[in-house]
């Protein structure tokens, strides 16, 4: 991955914090597969290494925002799961709103006046 697709770690702790939280409210998954989703569904913007999303997984358990669940897998491996709970939902929905103002306003910043009032107006 070139320099220009990398994402600094300040961005990429709020993103992929949101980002993880959004996947698991989809599916539970456990690590390595949450990784590899991560990576593929954000073109590698958002891939990370198990230094970085297990310490995360860890610190969304322990504030009560996903659960782990120990069950084997299609293979016959026990594993550990991890899915959102009720107080995850919520945080997640109060932070997706968030997330898709800052972007919209990312996208303005550097556009005409014109342009940005004519979007406004749809």
């Amino acid at each position: 991955m070139g320099e220009m697709m990398r994402v600094e770690q300040e961005l990429l702790r709020g993103a992929g914090m949101l980002s993880v939280i959004k996947l698991l409210g989809q599916n539970e998954m456990y690590g390595y597969e949450l990784a590899k989703t991560l990576d593929r569904q954000s073109e590698g913007v958002l891939a990370m290494g198990h230094s970085t999303l297990y310490p995360m997984l860890y610190n969304l358990e322990s504030k009560k925002l996903i659960r782990p669940i120990r069950r084997r897998s299609q293979e016959g491996r026990m594993r550990k799961y991890y899915a959102l709970t009720a107080e995850g939902r919520a945080w997640l929905e109060a932070r997706e709103g968030q997330w898709t103002r800052l972007v919209k306003a990312m996208r303005r910043i550097g556009r005409g006046a014109e342009q940005v009032q004519a979007e406004g107006e749809r």
